[in-house]
């Protein structure tokens, strides 16, 4: 039986890693989430896991997780994980996601975790690359955000080049789906339109609406967690990898397939203009493809 780690796992993302797995009788799953996210009207527990409420920036506390339960694998998705938070409170935004990367990474490595697969972010593309973005490309971060992403990055390459730690770091591109956060101003777009239309509320665009995004769905960003965690493919280790579909869409052109009646907010600082994934390597060394489309999931 394999003995796997989520961090984050209350999540959006993470908890959908955790059903996905639990799925499996083979599975014994553990999560670590301190449920710190203001964007969540709810965390989402299986009652077939384990749960630790512990904050990964607690070295001590994590580690008595790691020497309990002899993980073979770690999902590592915690994060502060909304660009304009960070921009308020970039002190915490390296913390935990420079920092406490670095904790479960070095944990990870004292345990002799068979590998890790961090949750890594597009958000480092920033706005200087052309489009396609290509894995190879310069970062050009734009707030605290992507620089403390980029470096949990970093540190993934870094653990696997040093100390042979096995890693897989995804680079996602805006995810969607159900359970997606819709607390705040500042939750993700899709599921904050959504919440706006069911409430006859005016949807908020921010700026003119023109800047363009890269949607994934939530199942496409789970498979390929999965994939990379468990591929034979010893091309992908060490790797970052981009999770995007290839395809992206303006934000008035998603308000208006959502609502007719909308507004303008101003624009905000530190996000990037567009984005656009290129694909292929998920789709050679991870043997992965997107699934689903936006336009179709809003009309579902």
């Amino acid at each position: 039986m394999n003995s796997i780690l989520v961090t984050g796992g209350a999540g959006f993302i993470g908890s959908h890693i955790v059903d996905k797995l639990l799925e499996r009788d083979d599975n014994n799953v553990v999560v670590i989430d301190n449920e710190s996210s203001e964007s969540n009207i709810e965390f989402y527990k299986n009652k077939k896991a384990k749960f630790y409420i512990y904050d990964i920036n607690n070295l001590k506390k994590i580690e008595k997780v790691f020497k309990k339960h002899y993980f073979d694998y770690v999902f590592h998705l915690a994060a502060e994980s909304r660009i304009q938070p960070c921009i308020e409170e970039p002190y915490d935004a390296i913390k935990t996601n420079a920092v406490g990367t670095t904790n479960i990474l070095y944990l990870s490595n004292k345990y002799a975790i068979k590998r890790v697969v961090y949750s890594a972010s597009s958000s480092v593309y920033g706005n200087k690359n052309t489009l396609p973005f290509k894995e190879n490309m310069r970062t050009d971060c734009l707030n605290p955000y992507s620089i403390s992403k980029l470096a949990g990055e970093d540190m993934c390459k870094i653990y696997t080049s040093l100390y042979e730690l096995e890693t897989i770091s995804l680079r996602y591109f805006n995810v969607y789906g159900d359970r997606e956060p819709i607390k705040g101003h500042y939750a993700p777009v899709i599921g904050l339109f959504l919440k706006q239309r069911d409430n006859d509320e005016q949807l908020t665009i921010v700026g003119d609406g023109k800047q363009r995004r890269d949607f994934t769905h939530i199942d496409d960003v789970v498979l390929a967690n999965i994939k990379a965690m468990f591929t034979k493919n010893k091309i992908a280790i060490g790797k970052v990898i981009n999770i995007g579909t290839g395809v992206n869409y303006s934000i008035l052109e998603i308000a208006k397939a959502i609502s007719a009646d909308y507004k303008f907010i101003p624009k905000r600082q530190g996000e990037a203009q567009e984005t656009l994934a290129n694909i292929k390597m998920a789709e050679r060394l991870l043997r992965w493809k997107p699934k689903k489309n936006l336009m179709n999931y809003i009309k579902d």
